[in-house]
């Protein structure tokens, strides 16, 4: 039994649900399954339910198990907090919300027609997952090491396209360019075209003015970001406001109209308010960004570059007016990671690109030292006895499945010939 077959029944209701009860004996009645966004947090959101004689609306959670719950550390997270109904298989422990409710429980096991099961078990019946998953890894690694660096590059290639593009927005000025990628890389997947646009909303030569008080900084983010709106007694955030209202006028700005900015399924510290302070003190705490980063050549060198935390408020929030425990907000060296590959690389390889230079050598031997990413491409080559030891591996092998594998370009693929050529 798997997760996401659960996670289809009760989507597509492929169970009997004409009398639900509840494992604490309530009746359930489903008025709304909720939205299923397959993102961080609970598994579907803006359910409406009936338990008892109560409407209910929030999150649905749903796990093979009910222990579960505390396998996956959710009694730790906050995301968690608004489930309303956690849906399982089997049902062998009780949850508790933090006023020690029990969490109500809606068991499917006996639920589930043994047709839907059958139904499942032969749509899920191994198949190929790349044609040759059975004898990949009996390629010589002389074979494989020459063909990754060829995919490395041609992923490089395809990643360096938005930098040209938006160098020749911004009239072949570098610096800017790098903010607005990192920006960028800052929102991470879901506020990521977000960042971009707030980014490309604020001349780079008016960043540079203002980069001399993190606050200024501050207020130009969130203020672009339309994230100072709120009536609030908070002293930062008045601050702010004030601040956004001065340098507002005085650059003739306006709020941009950019997709609204998500903090929806994040977990706190990447929250946008907390990003977009680390980015406001690292222009803040780095007048020449962009040339340390070009002569940057270890890994080492560029985490001391990012080795920025936020101002003093953050350390004490996550949202305005709103008090947590005090924590440093520096940026991990994980975070970094994601940057040198999505950012900084692509960067100096366009840079050298435009000055001339060969930079293959000094790529590669930097992307060797950055730890591979962790996502179900690299897991299934690993179980195929293809393990990256890191990013330059990882890079090459998403390649290789996007590009060749999910196309069956085999004709076209190292490995492929060398496996027909046996």
């Amino acid at each position: 039994m798997k997760e996401d077959f659960l996670h289809y029944i009760w989507q597509n209701k492929k169970f009997d649900f004409s009398n639900l009860i509840t494992t604490q004996g309530e009746s359930l009645t489903l008025v709304n399954v909720g939205d299923y966004l397959q993102q961080e947090g609970p598994d579907f959101f803006n359910a409406q339910l009936i338990i008892g004689n109560q409407k209910w609306a929030g999150n649905v959670e749903i796990h093979i198990k009910s222990s579960d719950w505390y396998l996956h550390n959710h009694e730790k997270d906050v995301n968690y907090d608004s489930v309303i109904l956690h849906v399982v298989w089997e049902h062998d422990v009780d949850i508790y919300r933090k006023n020690n409710a029990t969490i109500p429980v809606l068991e499917l096991m006996k639920l589930v027609s043994q047709e839907e099961i059958s139904k499942y078990n032969a749509l899920v019946t191994p198949k190929s997952w790349i044609f040759c998953e059975k004898d990949i890894a009996t390629i010589k690694e002389i074979v494989l090491t020459n063909w990754q660096e060829r995919l490395f590059f041609e992923r490089l290639e395809n990643k360096a396209i938005p930098f040209e593009i938006l160098l020749k927005e911004n009239h072949s000025d570098w610096e800017a360019t790098l903010f607005c990628m990192l920006a960028k890389n800052f929102g991470l997947n879901i506020n990521g075209q977000s960042f971009l646009d707030l980014a490309k909303s604020i001349p780079f030569s008016i960043l540079k003015k203002e980069s001399f008080e993190v606050e200024n900084l501050e207020a130009l983010f969130f203020g672009k970001g339309q994230m100072l709106n709120d009536e609030k007694q908070d002293n930062y955030l008045i601050d702010l406001q004030k601040r956004w209202h001065f340098l507002s006028h005085k650059y003739q700005l306006e709020a941009s109209h950019i997709t609204q900015i998500q903090f929806f399924k994040l977990r706190p510290d990447n929250f946008p308010t907390i990003r977009l302070a680390q980015l406001a003190m690292l222009y803040h705490s780095k007048q020449t960004l962009f040339l340390e980063l070009i002569l940057a050549k270890t890994t080492g060198e560029i985490y001391k570059i990012f080795n920025n935390a936020t101002s003093s408020y953050w350390t004490s929030h996550y949202n305005f007016d709103s008090q947590s425990k005090i924590k440093s907000k520096t940026i991990s060296n994980s975070f970094i990671d994601l940057i040198i590959i999505n950012t900084i690389i692509p960067l100096k390889f366009l840079y050298a690109k435009a000055n001339g230079k060969d930079s293959i050598e000094e790529l590669i031997d930097l992307i060797q030292t950055v730890k591979p990413e962790k996502n179900s491409i690299i897991e299934k080559f690993d179980f195929f006895k293809i393990k990256s030891k890191n990013a330059f591996e990882s890079q090459a092998l998403l390649q290789l499945k996007n590009e060749y594998c999910s196309n069956k370009k085999c004709l076209q693929c190292e490995i492929g010939l060398t496996l027909l050529k046996k």
